[in-house]
């Protein structure tokens, strides 16, 4: 019986979904975005999982999109295409998520780290836009994404040439918190996801959404939605242990209420 195209487990708090299409160095199939999906939506809808991480293998976190499969896809087809629906579908996910990303990350694998909350980086990964050498351009967020993150120069150079950009260069950029050893990528990935965790969960989540409305919202407008879900924290059982626990000097224990 062939391994599920997504391997995944729960340890403590955190969601690990690694991609598992090693023969197709974790290309972006249909079914392969499909099934992630799914199993980061029911993390995001399960009360248990706090954090989630997103891994590929020691080579390949994903090699991009199926391109066998785009070439034989017609114009008509690009347009319907269900594939189209897993980007909004991941950007609605509301639980932290992490990238764990080691070896080559292309195209929409890139994109796919580019959509995630944080990124840790192997000193072996490679981040790029090859799309242009395809003849077409990044269609899961990556031009808009990249130029929000690293700005519009840096943006049209990665999606004009389809350069690789080491993971110490996305570092500098500004795209990747942290390089880890090739030894400890994905150790170092889940870490941070317990520190996470460990977290309260409204206010891990309201914190995700604040900074979010900062690439899509005028700073007026922002700072008023960043008050709105202060003032929501603000009314959670668990800012009360909060900070109960800080007066007490004891650790607190969030119950994500």
């Amino acid at each position: 019986m062939a391994e599920p195209l997504v391997l995944a487990e729960v340890r403590d708090a955190v969601g690990i979904a690694t991609l598992n299409r090693p023969e197709a160095r974790n290309a972006l199939s249909p079914e392969l975005m499909e099934l992630l999906a799914a199993t980061v939506e029911a993390w995001d809808a399960d009360e248990a999982v706090r954090c989630i991480v997103i891994a590929g293998t020691d080579d390949f976190f994903a090699s991009g999109a199926d391109v066998k499969a785009m070439s034989e896809r017609t114009f008509q087809e690009a347009l319907v295409t269900p594939t189209a629906r897993f980007w909004p579908r991941l950007a609605a996910v509301r639980t932290p998520m992490i990238a764990a990303v080691s070896g080559y990350a292309l195209g929409g694998g890139c994109e796919l780290a580019l959509l995630c909350d944080m990124l840790v980086a192997s000193e072996t990964a490679e981040f790029g836009q090859p799309e242009v050498l395809l003849g077409i351009i990044p269609g899961g967020g990556g031009t808009q994404r990249l130029a929000r993150v690293i700005g519009k120069q840096q943006a049209m150079e990665m999606v004009l040439t389809g350069r690789r950009v080491p993971g110490a260069e996305g570092h500098a950029m500004g795209f990747v918190n942290q390089v880890a050893k090739k030894s400890s990528w994905l150790e170092e990935a889940i870490e941070l996801a317990q520190v996470v965790a460990a977290r309260p969960p409204i206010a891990a989540r309201l914190g995700k959404q604040a900074v979010l409305a900062a690439e899509e919202t005028p700073l007026t407008a922002g700072l008023e939605q960043e008050r709105r879900l202060y003032e929501i924290a603000m009314a959670t059982e668990d800012r009360i242990e909060g900070m109960n626990a800080f007066l007490e000097k004891r650790p607190p224990s969030f119950r994500g209420r």
